[in-house]
């Protein structure tokens, strides 16, 4: 199971938000310049965030997105549904288009790929946007990786 890259940059796009949207607009060039994505990409993420009530829009100089509630009140679970992201570890065909499993009777592994998706549901669901703009935006930076000799 992997994230797309739509959702990776809901996701970021929406921190960088956070982290600049309390005292006035922030034009969408801003964002995509300094997170390095396209954006006409952005675009489209954000008209389907403003569909979905996250993020409001204004138009003309000094325009730009603003959060349209709280960061309290938006969790990431809220972010990547607005931008037709599914968490789904396996696929046992319990959701259309797809088919039915013919191994649902007798699967034994069923019980372990719903129990994770409800954790990665309930980890999304618990994981605000008040939390993820309050990290430093350099964190990643501090992160040291051990140099590890290896020979052959």
């Amino acid at each position: 199971m992997k994230i797309s890259t739509k959702g990776r940059y809901a996701v970021l796009a929406m921190v960088e938000l956070a982290r600049h949207s309390q005292t006035h607009p922030v034009p969408l060039p801003q964002i995509a310049g300094k997170l390095g994505i396209s954006q006409h990409y952005l675009e489209q993420l954000f008209v389907k965030m403003r569909r979905a009530a996250l993020v409001s829009s204004t138009r003309g100089p000094g325009g730009g997105y603003i959060l349209a509630l709280p960061p309290s009140g938006i969790n990431m679970r809220d972010v990547l549904s607005a931008v037709g992201e599914t968490i789904q570890p396996v696929d046992c065909g319990d959701e259309p288009p797809s088919a039915p499993c013919p191994n649902i009777p007798v699967c034994g592994s069923r019980a372990l790929w719903k129990k994770l998706e409800d954790a990665i549901d309930k980890t999304l669901r618990e994981t605000t946007l008040e939390e993820l703009s309050a990290a430093p935006a350099d964190a990643a930076s501090g992160v040291r990786l051990p140099n590890f000799q290896v020979s052959i």
